[in-house]
């Protein structure tokens, strides 16, 4: 004959310790709500218009790579990936004004022949960053991050045109 299985201990069975840990972590889940909207990511008026006097400055800058690949072809080709690197940024840059839209990049000034050309540009690239570092300091949040890494991300654009 078989023996007997001794009685179970007072206690939780592994069972109830799971459904237990379950509920608690159910309840755990449903207690932790998103935390009220930040005070510091609404955009105040004054913060809009800085950010879309940068989306113009970021326009500006399109248009001058644009202007000294149409100058010096050799070095259109060259910063053509820096190009595209100002035009995504500034699609960024629009996302993240305020009731921003897309409007036509301006002329601007005409770049100068080659070889003064990479100089033009690599000034122009640096206003830009100066720029974007200075608004930078008057925006909060996910919008002065989004400027600080532009204006660090032209000032390695503006090294690399050295």
């Amino acid at each position: 004959m078989l023996p007997t299985p001794p009685p179970r201990p007072a206690g939780f069975s592994r069972r109830t310790l799971l459904a237990a840990s379950a509920a608690g972590l159910a309840v755990l889940v449903a207690g932790c709500s998103s935390p009220p909207a930040d005070e510091r990511e609404k955009v105040t008026s004054q913060q809009a218009d800085e950010l879309a006097a940068q989306v113009a400055v970021q326009q500006a800058l399109v248009a001058a790579f644009a202007a000294a690949a149409a100058a010096d072809a050799g070095l259109g080709a060259e910063t053509a990936d820096l190009s595209a690197q100002a035009d995504e940024q500034l699609a960024r840059l629009r996302a993240a004004a305020p009731g921003s839209t897309a409007s036509a990049t301006p002329a601007g000034e005409p770049a100068p022949p080659a070889p003064q050309t990479r100089a033009w540009l690599r000034t122009q690239v640096g206003a830009a960053a100066a720029s974007h570092a200075s608004a930078c300091l008057g925006q909060s949040g996910a919008r002065a991050a989004l400027l600080g890494s532009i204006a660090a991300g032209l000032r390695g654009q503006e090294t690399r045109l050295a």
